[in-house]
């Protein structure tokens, strides 16, 4: 206890009844929950297998487990250390006898909501998608227990939504499988309505501790509240100002309100951040404190002043991207690791352009986050396949892709052979002047992409063909933000500016998935790399040195940020990204974002206030 600061040996001495504990970035927290854990044992004579500590991921449980033993004496391998699916399948286990076999797999998963969807007949021009939405739709149905008869879909129609979760959910039930999220409703349950089973839980774990409490969702919660009944000896770890799983169903609400739920609750602050410089505690600080939603507190460095917060404005990404090139060459020249250094992103499609720069520049870098290969979205293929046509494809293949992308009119009965011949297409439609006129600007068109470069055929695309305004309508009946797919195209060109011709480019494009499959493997092996991620995906982790760039109005906040609530969120997530740097931290914004005025992010405006 003697190395404790004084508020972490508060916390660890805590012996009975609830306690909240607020633990801001890098203040010690997992030292808290192992010193009190031992305390616990050693110093309360609590039995090891009475105290069970939960946390969020696998990894997290096995290294606070490991770190908790090196420090404990005999005795101490029975304390339960786990994730709360492994805490609750474990209830579930002995009650109905599952195993292993009864957990639903990740590829059966996407069979079974594939078989569901297929079912429904919807229209999809991009499946994968579709069903990565379902499954995070049916996720947050389960976990909010919501009642699907009054539940209003924003995948698809809500009416389509019931019928796909529906018959989703009786294909787990006659193969006898559960998914992730039917481990919480069931356990919930089981819980509620067996009080000799939850009599004995509760008799097993007296104690119980949860870190990263800023992240529970109100199922697990619940859950938890049950277990720690009536003795209430709960002990919570967190930081309501790191708390960014909206979308998982994590509200801060929840630790804020925690306190109302236990009266009796004593509540400690860690309130120094043994990480950062004073100079970026204090700018984290600054921004953090224009949300509302939130506990007070004032955080101290322990550490010392340090270097400004090094901000810069730059005219657009290819200058941005540059300079954290040049950055990272001249501090490895100096004999510093590439691994002191992360470049956190709002997303994980925005690093497309730095990938490229790094490749270039031959720095080894490591993706936290999968990178979605731009040239598989559907939107692109689209573009390729015009390209393709213009080039002189006569495959019904391609034709079929975009012969109504914008909509002519075109039906498939006039193309029965292997290779579309424009004369017999346009005998076809005699009787139909409209539909023959819009063949023959199709064929104008393409002649005409043929002649440019990449960049201007896919404005003449985007704009002369009418394919923007196809997204246009399509955006609007499938429900989305048009200017979410209209990105891509605005990527897309930004990629093509460096080339002359479609070979040159198509070239590139082959070089460039070759060399993503090859920083892939060489990931497993290189651990001094540069670390690329996103700000959700660095959450726990630190840094020398870390570049936060296109801190721009849309990026960060994202533009789908609308509400005072989600635009908190966003903010919080900003406070994350900023406290992962322990020495330097470079925020940067641009002018200009694909051919588009940026605008600077208030978050930035916050810190240079």
């Amino acid at each position: 206890m003697n190395q404790l600061s004084n508020a972490q040996r508060r916390a660890a001495s805590h012996v009975d009844g609830p306690m909240l504990v607020l633990a801001g970035p890098g203040s010690g927290k997992t030292t808290v929950i192992t010193r009190r854990t031992r305390y616990l044992i050693e110093d309360c004579h609590v039995k090891p297998s009475e105290i069970l500590v939960i946390t969020f991921t696998k990894a997290a449980a096995k290294e606070m487990r490991e770190r908790f033993l090196r420090q404990t004496k005999s005795g101490g391998t029975k304390v339960s250390f786990g994730t709360f699916h492994a805490v609750f399948f474990q209830i579930l286990k002995l009650a109905y006898g599952y195993g292993a076999e009864n957990i639903l797999r990740e590829e059966q998963k996407y069979q079974f909501l594939r078989d569901s969807v297929r079912k429904a007949n919807l229209e999809l021009d991009d499946e994968t998608e579709f069903l990565s939405d379902a499954a995070a739709e049916i996720s947050r149905v389960k976990n909010e227990r919501c009642d699907l008869n009054t539940y209003h879909a924003s995948v698809c129609n809500s009416a389509v939504f019931k019928k796909i979760y529906d018959d989703y959910d009786n294909r787990l039930r006659r193969n006898n499988l559960i998914d992730f999220d039917d481990m919480l409703v069931y356990c919930y349950e089981l819980l509620r309505e067996r009080p000799d089973i939850l009599g004995a839980w509760q008799r097993k774990y007296r104690y119980i501790l949860v870190d990263e409490f800023q992240d529970i969702n109100q199922l697990q919660y619940d859950i938890v509240r049950l277990l720690a009944a009536p003795e209430d000896n709960l002990f919570i770890v967190g930081d309501d100002d790191q708390s960014i799983y909206r979308f998982r169903g994590a509200k801060p609400q929840i630790m804020l309100n925690f306190e109302k739920d236990y009266p009796k609750a004593r509540k400690v602050v860690l309130d120094a951040n043994f990480r950062s410089t004073a100079e970026i505690v204090k700018g984290a600080g600054k921004v953090i404190g224009h949300n509302k939603e939130r506990f007070p507190k004032e955080i101290y460095a322990a550490k010392g002043d340090g270097f400004d917060i090094f901000t810069h404005e730059f005219s657009g990404q290819e200058e941005e991207n540059a300079c954290i090139v040049d950055k990272i060459k001249a501090y490895a020249a100096k004999g510093g690791a590439y691994s002191d250094i992360a470049v956190l992103f709002r997303t994980n499609t925005q690093p497309r352009l730095l990938v490229e720069e790094l490749m270039s520049a031959g720095i080894p870098f490591r993706m936290r986050d999968r990178l979605p290969n731009l040239y598989d979205h559907w939107i692109v293929k689209d573009i390729f396949t015009y390209i393709r046509l213009a080039q002189g494809s006569r495959k019904r293949s391609d034709f079929l892709q975009i012969m109504n992308r914008p909509k002519r009119y075109i039906g498939r009965e006039c193309l029965e052979e292997e290779e579309i011949a424009w004369e017999v297409l346009l005998c076809c439609y005699e009787e139909k002047p409209w539909v023959a006129e819009r063949i023959e600007k199709l064929q104008s068109d393409l002649k005409m992409i043929g002649r440019l470069s990449p960049f201007g055929a896919i404005h003449y695309i985007r704009n002369i063909v009418g394919y923007e305004e196809y997204l246009r309508e399509y955006a609007e009946y499938r429900n989305r933000k048009a200017e979410d797919l209209l990105e891509i195209l605005d990527e897309l060109q930004a990629l093509s500016k460096g080339f002359q011709t479609f070979g040159e480019w198509s070239a590139h494009i082959e070089e460039y998935k070759k060399e993503l499959e090859r920083q892939a493997k060489a990931q497993e092996r290189e651990s001094n790399s540069v670390s690329v991620a996103t700000m959700h995906s660095s959450k726990g982790l630190e840094y020398r040195i870390v570049f936060i760039p296109d801190a721009n109005e849309g990026v960060t906040p994202h533009k789908r940020a609308v509400l005072d609530e989600e635009v908190e969120e966003e903010r919080r997530l900003f406070y994350v990204a900023m406290t992962r740097a322990k020495e330097l931290l470079y925020v940067f914004s641009v002018k200009k974002m694909y051919n588009r005025k940026g605008e600077r992010s208030r978050f930035l405006e916050e810190l240079l206030e």
